[in-house]
C-alpha cells in the first residue's frame, strides 16, 4: 500500500481532484435541526444545529463528541434516497453494497462490518426514529420524508439502544404535524428512472395528528444482460409509512409509526477485472497456448466452455456474462410498528420505545458471474434470510443539584430471531470445467479436449492419466469419471437459526464543574445470548465418491497421484457442496458478558469555543459463522474428525472490542462554525469477513505484542504461512488513527459552503494472528500485516455549496448546489491482494432549479456523479476460477497464483428533471 503522502500527492497532480480540494476548502454537511427543539436564531437568521447525540437536545457545537448532522434540505439537494448517499456529505462515512443490497456495508473512519454474511452484527448500526435495525444493509431502502440524520463517529452504547463499536447512523423522520400540509414530487431521469412520492399531515383533533407518506420508484437496470435479454440492478419498489401523534397534555407525547417497504429487483451482478482497470493484473488475462509463465489456463478453459474472450477486457462496460436462463431476481419486504412514549414528570422525562420489525430478503444469481455455469443460486422462495427483531428502550432523564447534574438511566433489550436458507449448486457445466481446470494447468495440458469426455483426448488420455498415477491409475480415472459428472448438485436447502437476545443497562451523566467545565461518564452493562442450529441437505454424492476412491493417494510416493488425488477432492468438495453434511443437524450456544463506557472532560474558554478529551470503550457482540464451509476442509472426512457437532465450535468468533481516545474542539460564532478531532481506537478481535474464491472466512484478528513463533510475519508474497502468538503477548490487531476537520460558513442569507476533510490511517498490526488464543492467520490473509485496511482511504474531502438568490422582486427563488467527495486510493478486498487496488477519484453531484414563492413548487434539473466517474465498489475473487499455480507469474507483486477477478461497480452518471409541489 502507498504512503498516504504519495496518494495525496499524486491526487493533487489531477484536474479533478484539484478542484474537490477547492470546493472542500471553502465549504460538512449543512444545518440541521430539530423542530421539536427551541433553538434561537443566529446572526446569519438560521436556526442553530441541535442534535439529541447525547439523549437531550444540545446544540451541536456544544456536544463533546464528533458527530455529522445532515439536514433534510441537504439530503433532497444531494439526491439522497438511502444512507449511501450520505458519503457526500459525511467525509468519514463510507457506505456501500456488493453482492447483496441485504447486507450493506457501512463504515466510519475505515472501520465496518466486511462481507455478505448475516451472522455478523454492523459495526456501524443503523436507528430509524430511535428503533434498532439488525443490520445497516436494511437502511439502503427507501426512506420517506426525513427531518435530519445524525452520524456519530467512535463506540456508542451509554446512551441507549444496540451498542456499537464503530459509530452509528440515527435517522430521523418528519413527524405529524397540528398543521394541515401535503407535499408531491415526480422525477424521470435516464434509465428511464421514475419516482412518485408524496406526503399528507394534518389534525385529527386539537390532540390527535397524522401523517402518511409514500414512494414509488421504478428504474432500468446499470447492467446489460445480452444472454438472456434483460437487464441488472434496476429498481422496482415502493414504501409507505404512516404516523400518529397524540399529545393530550404539555407533558405526554405518543408516537406511533408503521411503514412497509417492498422490493422486486435484480441485484447484483458483477464484471471482470482486466489490466486497463488494475495494473497488477497483468497477464492474468492472457489466454496463451500452450500454459507458460505469462498465460492463465483457467482464461483458456473458460473461453472453450463458451465464456467470449471480450468478457475479460472490457474495462468498465457494463454488459455482463450470464449463463442462459440464470437469474439475478430477489425479492424484499421489511415492515414493522413501533411506539415512541414521552412523559414530562416535572424533574424527569421518561422515553420509551417499543419496536417489532420484519425484514424477508431472497435473492437468485448467477454467483460464478460468468458465461459458463459453474455455480448458481435458483431464483426460490425458500431461499432466503429472514429478521424478526423486537426491542425496548426505556430512559430517563433529568437534572439534580439544581443543574448541577444531567443524570440519564436506561435500559434495552432485543431478541433477533434471524432465518437463512441457502440453495447454492454447482452449474451443468461444473465437472467439465473442473476436470479441465485440472489437465489444463499442469504437465498433463498436452492431453487436454474441452470437448471429450474427461476434458482429454479420448483413448490415449484416460490411459495416460493412469500410466502417470502408478498403482492408483485406475482410482485415478474413476475419481476423473465421478467430477466429470457432477452437474447440477450441491445445497438443496441448508436452514440456519439463530435466536440471540441483548439487553443492557445504562447510564450517562454530565457533571457540570464549573460554570466552564464539564465532566461527563457513561457506563453500561450488556449481556448477549445467542443459539444457533443448523440443517443441511446436500445431493453432491461425487465428493464422497471421489474421496473413497482417491483419499489414500494423498500420501501416495507417486507425485503425480498425489497431486491428482489433492486436486480432484478439492474441487468435487469445495464450497458448501460435500454430501457427507446431507441430514446433518448441528446445535450450539454462546453467551457474553461486556462492561463499557465513557468518560469526557469538557472545557468552554469562551461562549464560542468548546475544548474536550475523551476515552471511550466499545464492543460488538460474537457470534457464529452462517457458513457451512467453516465446519471442515475438503480434503478431510468427517469420519476422522468425529463428525460435525463436535466442530461446530469452528463456527463461532468472539465479540468485538475498542478503546477509543479523541480530543476536539468547536467554534462556532453563528454564521461560521469549525469543529476538528484527533483519535485513536485499537481494535481486538476485529471480526473479519473475506471470500478466498472457494469459501467465506470469518476471523477475528489480533496483534502480538512478541515474536511470532512457526512462521514469518506472512507479508511476503510468496509466503503461505503465518505465525502463532504466546497467548499473553496478544492484544489489539487495528488501529484507526488521524483527525477530522468539518467546517460551515453562511456569508449571506442565501448563501451556505460547508466542508470536511477525515485523514484516518486505518492500519492492521505488523504482527497479527488469527484470535485471542494467538492461533495463526489464515494463509488467505497473509497480506494483511501492517497494511491499511480495505475501503479505508487515508484521505477523504467533501464539500459542499447552496446558493438560493431571489429572482427579481416576484417571490421567486433560484437553486443552485454542487457538492464534491474526493477519495484517496484505498484497497476494496478484504484480502488486500493489490488486484483489488483502487486509484483515488472524485464524484460530484449538482442541481439547479427555480422555486416559486414560499417554495410552493420548484423545478429541478439534477445529476449525480455528474462527471461519470467510474471506479469499483469492490473486487473480489472470482468463485472458483483460480488457475493453476505449478507456474508462478514472475510478477513478484501477485499473491494469488492465476486466481482472475471481478468486480461490482458503483453506479454510473444518472440524470433527470424533478417537479415538486406542497401546499
Amino acid at each position: 500500500m502507498k504512503s498516504s503522502s504519495l496518494h495525496a500527492a499524486r491526487l493533487l497532480r489531477t484536474t479533478a481532484m484539484g478542484v474537490s480540494i477547492v470546493i472542500a476548502s471553502m465549504a460538512a454537511p449543512a444545518l440541521a435541526q430539530d423542530s421539536g427543539a427551541d433553538t434561537a436564531t443566529d446572526d446569519s437568521g438560521d436556526a442553530p444545529i441541535v442534535v439529541t447525540a447525547q439523549g437531550r437536545s444540545q446544540l451541536l457545537s456544544d456536544v463533546p463528541v464528533a458527530i455529522s448532522a445532515v439536514s433534510a434540505e441537504t439530503l433532497q439537494n444531494s439526491g439522497a434516497n438511502d444512507i449511501r448517499q450520505l458519503n457526500q456529505v459525511a467525509p468519514s462515512l463510507l457506505v456501500s453494497s456488493t453482492g447483496s443490497e441485504a447486507n450493506g456495508s457501512a463504515r466510519i473512519r475505515g472501520i465496518g462490518t466486511v462481507g455478505d454474511n448475516p451472522g455478523l452484527e454492523s459495526s456501524v448500526p443503523v436507528f430509524i426514529d430511535g428503533v434498532y435495525r439488525s443490520r445497516s444493509g436494511i437502511g439502503l431502502n427507501e426512506l420517506g420524508e426525513i427531518d435530519r440524520v445524525e452520524v456519530q463517529r467512535g463506540p456508542q452504547g451509554t446512551l441507549g439502544g444496540r451498542n456499537s463499536s464503530a459509530g452509528l447512523i440515527s435517522i430521523y423522520s418528519k413527524k405529524p404535524d397540528f398543521q394541515f400540509g401535503a407535499s408531491g414530487e415526480i422525477t424521470y431521469g435516464n434509465y428511464d428512472y421514475w419516482r412518485l412520492g408524496g406526503s399528507v399531515t394534518g389534525p385529527i383533533s386539537d390532540t390527535l395528528a397524522a401523517r402518511i407518506d409514500g414512494i414509488w420508484v421504478k428504474r432500468d437496470g446499470f447492467y446489460r444482460d445480452a444472454t438472456n435479454n434483460t437487464d441488472v440492478n434496476d429498481r422496482d419498489r415502493y414504501f409507505t409509512r404512516g404516523q400518529l401523534l397524540f399529545e393530550p397534555t404539555d407533558a405526554l407525547s405518543i408516537r406511533l409509526i408503521a411503514d412497509y417497504t417492498f422490493r422486486d429487483e435484480k441485484c447484483c451482478a458483477a464484471t471482470y477485472v482486466d489490466s486497463s482497470v488494475n495494473p497488477f493484473i497483468g497477464n492474468l488475462n492472457n489466454p496463451g497456448v500452450p500454459v507458460t509463465p505469462t498465460t492463465n489456463n483457467i482464461i483458456r478453459v473458460l473461453a472453450d466452455l463458451g465464456q467470449p474472450l471480450s468478457a475479460f477486457n472490457q474495462g468498465y462496460s457494463r454488459d455482463i456474462s450470464v449463463t442462459p436462463g440464470r437469474s439475478y431476481a430477489g425479492e424484499t419486504k421489511d415492515y414493522g410498528f413501533s411506539g415512541q412514549i414521552d412523559y414530562d414528570f416535572g424533574g424527569a422525562t421518561l422515553t420509551s420505545i417499543t419496536a417489532y420489525r420484519e425484514y424477508r430478503s431472497s435473492q437468485a444469481s448467477d454467483t460464478d458471474y460468468g458465461t459458463v455455469d459453474i455455480l448458481y443460486r435458483a431464483p426460490d422462495d425458500d431461499a432466503y434470510r429472514q429478521f424478526h427483531t423486537f426491542t425496548q428502550e426505556l430512559r430517563l432523564n433529568g437534572e439534580a443539584f439544581d443543574g448541577k447534574l444531567d443524570w440519564l438511566v436506561g435500559g434495552f433489550f432485543a431478541n433477533e430471531k434471524l432465518t437463512v436458507r441457502d440453495n447454492l449448486r454447482f452449474g451443468s457445466q461444473y465437472g467439465r470445467f473442473a476436470n479441465c481446470r485440472i489437465i489444463s494447468g499442469g504437465g498433463l495440458a498436452g492431453l487436454y479436449s474441452p470437448t471429450s469426455p474427461l476434458c482429454v483426448v479420448p483413448g490415449v488420455g484416460p490411459a495416460t492419466i493412469a500410466a502417470a498415477s502408478g498403482a492408483s491409475g485406475p482410482d485415478i480415472v474413476a475419481a476423473f469419471t465421478a467430477l466429470d459428472g457432477l452437474n447440477d448438485r450441491g445445497t438443496i436447502n441448508d436452514r440456519y437459526r439463530q435466536n440471540g437476545t441483548n439487553w443492557a443497562l445504562f447510564t450517562h451523566n454530565i457533571v457540570h464543574i464549573t460554570d466552564q467545565l464539564d465532566f461527563t461518564f457513561g457506563v453500561r452493562y450488556t449481556h448477549d445470548k445467542k443459539k444457533f442450529s443448523a440443517a443441511f441437505t446436500n445431493d453432491n454424492t461425487a465428493c464422497t465418491t471421489i474421496q473413497g476412491l482417491v483419499l489414500d493417494d494423498l500420501a501416495s510416493p507417486n507425485a503425480t497421484a498425489r497431486a491428482l488425488a489433492g486436486a480432484l477432492i478439492g474441487l468435487g468438495c469445495q464450497g458448501n457442496s460435500t454430501a457427507e453434511l446431507n441430514g446433518v443437524s448441528i446445535r450450539d450456544s454462546r453467551s457474553e458478558d461486556e462492561w463499557t463506557g465513557t468518560g469526557i472532560l469538557s472545557y468552554k474558554p469562551m461562549d464560542d469555543l468548546l475544548l474536550y478529551a475523551s476515552y471511550s470503550r466499545g464492543y460488538k457482540a460474537g457470534g457464529f459463522n452462517l457458513d457451512r464451509s467453516a465446519l471442515k476442509s475438503p480434503i478431510l472426512p468427517f469420519g476422522g474428525q468425529a463428525g460435525a457437532q463436535s466442530l461446530v465450535g469452528n463456527l463461532q468468533f468472539d465479540p468485538e472490542l475498542v478503546d477509543a481516545y479523541e480530543i476536539g474542539a468547536k467554534y462556532s460564532t453563528g454564521p461560521f462554525s469549525l469543529s476538528l478531532s484527533a483519535f485513536r481506537s485499537d481494535f481486538s478481535n476485529f471480526q473479519l469477513n473475506t471470500f478466498n474464491g472457494s469459501v467465506f472466512i470469518v476471523q477475528t484478528v489480533n496483534g502480538c505484542g512478541g515474536d511470532l513463533v512457526g512462521g514469518p510475519d506472512a507479508d511476503t508474497d510468496t509466503s503461505n504461512t503465518t505465525g502463532a502468538c504466546a497467548t499473553d503477548d496478544v492484544s489489539w490487531g487495528v488501529r484507526a488513527q488521524g483527525f477530522e476537520l468539518e467546517a460551515s460558513l453562511v456569508p449571506a442569507r442565501n448563501f451556505r459552503m460547508a466542508a470536511g476533510l477525515t485523514y484516518a490511517r486505518t492500519k492492521y498490526r505488523k504482527d497479527l494472528v488469527g484470535n485471542k488464543n494467538g492461533d495463526p492467520l489464515d494463509a488467505a490473509l497473509r497480506k494483511l500485516p501492517g497494511d491499511n485496511l480495505s475501503n479505508a482511504p487515508e484521505l477523504v474531502a467533501t464539500g459542499s455549496i447552496s446558493w438560493t438568490p431571489d429572482i427579481g422582486s416576484s417571490g421567486l427563488t433560484g437553486l443552485v448546489y454542487i457538492d464534491g467527495r474526493m477519495t484517496s486510493d484505498y484497497n476494496t478486498g478484504s484480502d488486500l491482494f493489490p488486484q483489488k487496488e483502487q486509484d483515488g477519484y472524485a464524484l460530484f453531484n449538482a442541481r439547479l432549479g427555480v422555486r416559486g414563492p414560499d417554495e410552493k413548487w420548484a423545478v429541478e434539473l439534477w445529476a449525480q456523479n455528474l462527471f461519470n466517474k467510474q471506479y469499483a465498489q469492490v473486487a473480489f475473487n472470482s468463485p472458483f476460477q483460480a488457475g493453476a499455480s505449478s507456474a508462478p507469474f514472475t510478477d513478484p507483486q501477485f499473491p494469488g497464483g492465476r486466481q482472475i477477478f471481478s468486480q461490482f461497480l458503483a453506479e454510473p452518471r444518472t440524470y433527470g428533471v424533478t417537479l415538486r409541489g406542497k401546499f
